[in-house]
Formats: C-alpha cells, sequence, structure tokens
C-alpha cells in the first residue's frame, strides 16, 4: 500500500504526520470518503468541490488545485491497483505550534489513503439493520454547519458507541430541538404513502453525495422525494427506511427503537433503489 503525503508516497508502515499537526491536535481539518467500483473512482468531481467548500468555509486554503487534486487521487488509486475500495482524502490545517491559533500553521497538509473497507456484512443489505436513536445530540447548527465535513467527529463517535453498546451498527441522531438529523455515518431517509423523505442540512445532515445519488435515481423512477423536518414518530410510523452513504451505499432499516419498520424487511422503494444504484455503478464503471 501506498500512501500520499504532499506529493510524495509512503508505504503505510511509513506513512507519519507530525505531532504539531493541528489536524491531530485539534482535528483542525476536512475530508471525504470516495468509493472505486470496478476502477473508476465514483463522483469524484462532487466529492472534490465538497472537500472544497468545506475547506474554505473553515479558511483552510488547499495548496493545489481541484484539477490537481483530482490528478493526485486518480494516480494514488492506480499506484495501488485497486479496482474496489475505498479512499479517504484528507487535508489538515498542517503544523503548527501547541495552542489553538491556526495562522502558525504554514502550511496545509494533503493526505490520500486507498484501502478495503466494509462497513456493515453483505447480508444485511437482503435483512436489513436494527438503529437505535442516540441520547448524544447533532452539533447544533448555528455552531457548526453540518455541510463542513470536517475531522471534528468526537460527537459521532460517542453515539456510534451508544450503537454498539445496545447491539447496533448504527444510531440516528437528533438535532437540539429534536428534529432528526443524521446517523453516526449515514444520511438517513424514511418512505410514507410512496414518498422519500429526508432532513434537509439545517437540521443537521450532511449533503451526503450518495443521498444526492439516491433521489436523482428517486427522480428517474417517478418516485417523490423531499427535504423536510423529521421526527421520532414519523421513523416509527414509516413504511421504510434505509440509510445511504460512501460506505454504507444504501441500507435497509428494518428496526427502530425496538419498532419494526413496515413489515419488519427491506421495502420494495428501497429494493428498487439498490438495484437502480448497482445498475449506474455499473454504467459508470462500464
Amino acid at each position: 500500500m501506498k500512501i500520499y503525503i504532499d506529493g510524495r508516497y509512503y508505504s503505510k508502515e511509513d506513512a507519519k504526520i507530525s505531532v504539531y499537526d493541528h489536524g491531530l491536535l485539534y482535528g483542525d481539518g476536512v475530508f471525504e470518503g470516495i468509493r472505486i467500483y470496478h476502477g473508476t473512482v465514483f463522483r469524484l468531481r462532487e466529492h472534490c468541490e465538497r472537500l472544497y467548500r468545506s475547506a474554505n468555509a473553515i479558511l483552510i486554503r488547499i495548496p493545489i488545485t481541484i484539477e490537481e487534486m483530482e490528478r493526485a487521487v486518480i494516480d494514488t488509486v492506480a499506484l495501488n491497483n485497486k479496482k474496489n475500495a475505498y479512499i479517504r482524502l484528507i487535508v489538515t490545517r498542517g503544523v503548527g505550534n501547541l495552542g489553538v491559533n491556526p495562522l502558525t500553521c504554514e502550511k496545509p497538509s494533503i493526505i490520500i489513503i486507498v484501502d478495503d473497507i466494509q462497513l456493515y456484512p453483505e447480508e444485511y443489505y437482503a435483512k436489513g439493520i436494527n438503529i437505535i436513536t442516540a441520547s448524544t445530540r447533532r452539533i447544533a447548527s448555528d455552531s457548526l454547519d453540518p455541510r463542513i465535513k470536517s475531522l471534528n467527529y468526537l460527537n459521532n463517535v460517542l453515539a456510534k458507541i451508544e450503537a454498539i453498546q445496545s447491539g447496533c451498527l448504527e444510531a440516528v441522531m437528533l438535532n437540539q430541538n429534536g428534529y432528526i438529523s443524521e446517523c453516526t455515518g449515514d444520511n438517513i431517509s424514511i418512505v410514507t404513502d410512496g414518498t422519500i423523505m429526508t432532513p434537509a442540512s439545517h437540521y443537521g445532515a450532511l449533503n451526503g453525495i450518495t443521498k444526492g445519488a439516491v433521489i436523482a435515481l428517486a427522480e428517474k423512477l417517478g418516485i417523490p422525494c423531499r427535504e423536510t423536518a423529521l421526527t421520532q414518530y414519523d421513523l416509527y410510523t414509516a413504511d421504510e427506511c434505509f440509510l445511504t452513504g460512501t460506505g454504507a451505499e444504501i441500507m435497509p432499516v428494518v428496526s427502530i427503537d425496538g419498532r419494526l419498520i413496515g413489515n419488519g424487511m427491506p421495502g420494495e422503494i428501497t429494493k428498487r433503489l439498490i438495484a437502480s444504484f448497482s445498475e449506474e455503478i455499473a454504467a459508470q464503471s462500464g
């Protein structure tokens, strides 16, 4: 495995950053998770655009152009000869002094990791998963805009611990007003009366690349979609529920907090979306 760090490649054993990097010291940085399907990087431009927007929002000036970043990702994928894998693209504030002041960091650092990933066992896509509602609340949108995909993930980590301790792989998080925001690593959507509904970003949800792809597929299939406010009641009484994310792709949810969703099996619309998503991947990789 070869890992890209600031224009050079290192083996996994030799890939290191400074202990004075503010990405390590303060979680000061941004990242993207991207999939490779059949040797093709999925929606690379969209991921890079979101990365640059996130960086700009927290006043990190990435030292290469977006086109150079895309080339660096593609070259790193080729060097690692991975056909179906995961890319972690990271930009940190860079090396600076001890202390929060970001102005001591002279230059941001860029890291590209290409490796295997499997978040959910394969059989879960056919059977669906159980999730809980975490007591850990999503960081308020007026404190940190959820559209910034930052390295500050402790909020999500604590909710993930709750899920694991409850025997689940994922947990849904509420915002400070009690509305559904997202899960610890995925967006969440429901289907009620044939309409897909998902939380809008101002309720604490990341503008997911996979969620956007699924909404576009649903529209092609003639399935109405809307971003809106959702409560726990909406989840509990939904006909179907599913998660979307780079690692998860489209994961059916069959129970929430012990309440069965629909008939306790992946719903028909969810299954249609999974099939259409697979077809899109095949088409883009073809």
